[in-house]
Parts: C-alpha cells; sequence; structure tokens
C-alpha cells in the first residue's frame, strides 16, 4: 500500500503540547498516493516573513502551500504556524488537533490543484477537507 510521505521539520521554537505525528501519519496514510510533501512547522514570526515576502501581505498566517511543478510525486511545501493552530483553536472552540489537521489537509488540497477563488472552489474544496477530516475522526468542536 502506498501512503503519502510527509517530511517534516519542526522550526517551531517551543515544545509542541499535541500529539502533531499521530495526526500527520494518520494524514498521510489517508492519500494513498505516490506522492510527497514537505511540511515545516513554524511560529507566527516565520510565517508572517513568508506570508509578505510572497504573498505580499503583512500578518501572519495559519498555513501557506508552496507548489512544486517541477517533479512529478513531489507536491511541494506546506508551512503552519502553531501559534495559529493554538489560537484558532481557541477562537473556535475545538481541539488543537482538529485544527492542525484541517490546517494540513488545507495545504496538501491546495498542493493537489483545489482553490477557493470561487463560491463553486470553495464550496467543492470545503466539502473535501470535511470528507477527509470526519473519515479520520478530527471533527468539528470536540473539545
Amino acid at each position: 500500500m502506498m501512503i503519502m510521505e510527509i517530511n517534516v521539520y519542526n522550526n517551531y521554537p517551543k515544545e509542541i503540547t499535541f500529539d502533531y505525528e499521530k495526526i500527520i501519519n494518520d494524514i498521510s496514510n489517508y492519500f494513498q498516493e505516490n506522492e510527497e510533501i514537505s511540511l515545516i512547522l513554524v511560529d507566527n514570526e516565520e510565517i508572517h516573513n513568508l506570508n509578505k515576502q510572497y504573498r505580499n501581505v503583512d500578518r501572519p498566517t495559519d498555513v501557506l502551500s508552496f507548489p512544486d511543478d517541477e517533479s512529478e510525486n513531489y507536491l511541494g511545501d506546506i508551512f503552519i504556524s502553531i501559534d495559529k493552530v493554538i489560537s484558532q483553536a481557541n477562537d473556535y472552540g475545538h481541539s488543537l488537533d482538529r485544527e492542525f489537521a484541517f490546517l494540513l489537509v488545507h495545504g496538501i488540497l491546495h498542493l493537489k490543484g483545489y482553490d477557493h477563488h470561487t463560491v463553486e472552489e470553495e464550496k467543492e474544496m470545503f466539502s473535501k477537507q470535511e470528507e477527509i477530516l470526519n473519515a479520520l475522526n478530527y471533527r468539528r468542536n470536540l473539545k
């Protein structure tokens, strides 16, 4: 059986208090394609710098995806702000696991060509996200 290979680079300067490795493993097992991504865990400062440099947006964001169009099996890089995982989980009233899983699936779907520029695209992408998260039991509001 093939699984998606997710190479993790933990650049987050503090301790991560949830089992992100289990979540990454669950999600890589879900995507049974011979594909590879890099996942870089960062803080708000680092993602803010990337957002400003590559998107001209002068604020931190939760997740950034950088597709790699050069390689057949390497989809690209995903950056997730652990600071945003924590603050958004609190804001939305659900677990850190759910928020991290949501952002990782969101980033992967971007690398696979999904987007949310139009209402139709958003509906398709968000429906796919919920389908994956529900299948893996990372459901909304499970505090």
